[in-house]
């Protein structure tokens, strides 16, 4: 970021790293500065207000100037949780339309997508900075304490807890919550069957500590995804360079040699030690509620913290949506749930929205255009039952094409007179969920999942009743010929 600011010349090239996608919301508006806030609940509040202001639209959040902390130590809050500046990091086409944002993503991995593995290059912004075994202090940076009944401070909400696997050295990116305990211990929690805790159990069961580094201050990109499905064996920094048009720079870290991205703000290196325990929650979690209670974790021991000068530590809030990071994460996983359904041979798909009501999993829509009897039966168990759709879900409903999967109140009006429940409500028993699911109390952490046909009934679609609205050809020319009458006043 040498060169003078210039919105013109940033939307025509991809993004550099975090720093310039803030600068690109300062510079369009989209940026709110926060000085003075206390780390202590108020920087957690105050992401929570924002989020709830306006979904798609809500402004990112930079604060900086906390109480105790020099200037420079910052926190930076809901960067893509708007279309235009997650269609900006994507470098897509700006955009206010969340489906059109999907439809763009959906496109590009049918077309352009290609998989760009990091290269390894030998210095970076992150080695500005590098405190070793007893200079460690992860208090030193401004760590959040979000929710008022949170168990403590927590660095790793908006991070990427990078591993690599023992028995093939594949490296794994996963999010995952990180509690700091103590200066140089901290707990990682990990929901059971997700990568990160299968290679941590690798290491385990032979009696090893695992490798990890904690990134928690990064590229929007490589957040986004290390927190949806990449298939096992797919890499997270591949995935994210592919969507960025160019690979991400990785150094080898000190101490394990694991990719520390080059321009990251924030990267803690150490190892989780097994036949250990601390305690670790409760927190707050993306479902609304603090359903997954405490535990006792094996210590995280940190050897290593990398950082910039004037570090930005990235926050998510999760909390009842929608949240700081809901409104992307719905885009992404929709997107990627249209790709499986459309990859498993699903034909006329015309858009799915995962809804931040339902915690970004558990309400998915989609739209078909009716093809054939079972058509939309199809539709519900492959969006169900694909990898991107499959974990911690519960309803999923099928729509015809007249119906915006984005707009509950046509959802729901869909479901009111489309869908006899006692005849079109479909359901599958102990599917894959999570502790972090409020109706689980116990393993095994599985659930149910809801099935709805909402569509006219395929036998006698042509005789279903015709909706009572203007076309859309007679709503635009009346409305374009009554539009000053028509515009809302100011005031």
């Amino acid at each position: 970021m040498n060169q003078p600011y210039d919105v013109r010349t940033h939307e025509a090239r991809r993004h550099e790293d975090l720093r310039d996608i803030i600068e690109h919301a300062d510079a369009s508006g989209q940026l709110v500065h926060v000085d003075g806030a206390d780390w202590n609940l108020e920087a957690g509040v105050i992401a929570e207000i924002v989020a709830h202001s306006t979904a798609g639209k809500a402004p990112a959040i930079l604060f900086d100037n906390f109480p105790g902390y020099a200037p420079g130590m910052r926190v930076v809050s809901g960067i893509h949780n708007s279309t235009r500046r997650l269609a900006y990091t994507l470098g897509l086409p700006s955009t206010d339309s969340q489906m059109e944002l999907v439809k763009s993503y959906r496109e590009r991995m049918k077309s352009e997508f290609k998989f760009m593995p990091p290269v390894e290059v030998s210095t970076g912004p992150i080695l500005e900075n590098v405190d070793r075994d007893d200079d460690v202090d992860i208090f030193k940076f401004p760590v959040p304490f979000i929710h008022e009944m949170d168990g403590g401070r927590y660095i790793g909400t908006y991070d990427m807890v990078i591993m690599k696997d023992p028995d093939n050295g594949w490296v794994n990116g996963g999010t995952y919550r990180v509690q700091v305990h103590d200066k140089k211990t901290v707990g990682i929690w990990m929901s059971p069957s997700k990568h990160g805790r299968m290679i941590q159990e690798k290491y385990f069961a032979r009696g090893e500590p695992c490798p990890v580094l904690i990134c928690c201050g990064l590229d929007p990109l490589l957040f986004l995804a290390a927190s949806h499905e990449i298939k096992m064996g797919v890499s997270e920094f591949a995935y994210a360079g592919g969507q960025r048009g160019r690979p991400f720079e990785v150094i080898a870290s000190e101490l394990h040699g694991l990719p520390i991205p080059s321009y990251a703000e924030v990267v803690l290196e150490g190892k989780i030690v097994p036949n250990t325990n601390h305690r670790e929650g409760p927190f707050g979690e993306f479902t609304g509620y603090y359903a997954s209670g405490t535990h006792d974790l094996p210590e995280t021991r940190i050897r290593r913290v990398y950082h910039r000068n004037n570090p930005i530590l990235t926050m998510a809030s999760p909390m009842r949506p929608p949240t700081d990071v809901s409104f992307a994460k719905c885009i992404v996983q929709s997107a990627m749930i249209w790709e499986e359904i459309e990859n498993a041979g699903l034909p006329g798909v015309q858009g799915v929205w995962c809804h931040e009501a339902g915690a970004i999993r558990m309400f998915v829509v989609v739209s078909i255009k009716q093809m054939h009897a079972g058509h939309a039966a199809r539709a519900g168990f492959l969006a169900a039952n694909c990898h991107s759709g499959n974990y911690a879900g519960r309803w999923v409903v099928v729509v015809d094409d007249d119906i915006d999967p984005t707009n509950l109140a046509d959802v729901i009006w869909a479901m009111a007179t489309r869908c006899e429940p006692a005849e079109e409500i479909e359901f599958i028993k102990r599917a894959w969920s999570t502790p972090l699911d409020p109706m689980l109390r116990k393993p095994p952490w599985q659930n149910s999942r809801a099935i709805v046909d909402a569509c006219r009934p395929w036998g006698w679609r042509n005789e279903f009743p015709e909706v009572a609205s203007a076309s859309r050809e007679l709503r635009e020319k009346v409305a374009a010929k009554w539009a000053g009458k028509l515009a809302p006043r100011q005031g």
